[in-house]
């Protein structure tokens, strides 16, 4: 679980050893337990170190309890293809969530989890197998 202390905004810096495609963000709350520690507001930034964040999203929570995407695919990155639905995933090297407000005012935060999802490779792509594999 992730606390905080001291003034808003509250930072939680991710950062990867290399690139990588993200495919979603989501977080686990429960405002039921923590009621003025739950975050409302939240901020999703994306670059290449501390020093070049850009915003890419901003999430307004009602009262969240459970797991909460805060990132969805959709918003992760560019049209993949003209006249596609898909989207192709964010790449980036650090991420950044910010928490900019709280439910009732409340100072301090608590997050009780956050996941990073990378989209799914090819079953045995990551074990050098160029095959396919079925049941």
């Amino acid at each position: 679980m992730s606390r905080s202390d001291g003034p808003q905004p509250h930072l939680i810096n991710i950062q990867f050893h290399k690139k990588m495609h993200i495919h979603e963000i989501v977080i686990y709350t429960d405002f039921k337990l923590d009621e003025s520690y739950t975050p409302s507001k939240i901020s999703i930034r994306a670059g290449s170190t501390f020093h070049d964040l850009q915003e890419i999203h901003v999430e307004d929570l009602n009262e969240p309890s459970g797991w909460v995407t805060i990132l969805p695919p959709s918003e992760c990155g560019a049209e993949a293809a003209e006249g596609s639905e898909q989207k192709e995933p964010l790449r980036t090297h650090f991420i950044q969530v910010a928490i900019l407000a709280n439910h009732q005012n409340g100072r301090d935060t608590h997050i009780r989890q956050i996941k990073i999802y990378t989209p799914r490779r090819h079953l045995g792509q990551n074990i050098g197998c160029q095959h396919e594999f079925s049941s």
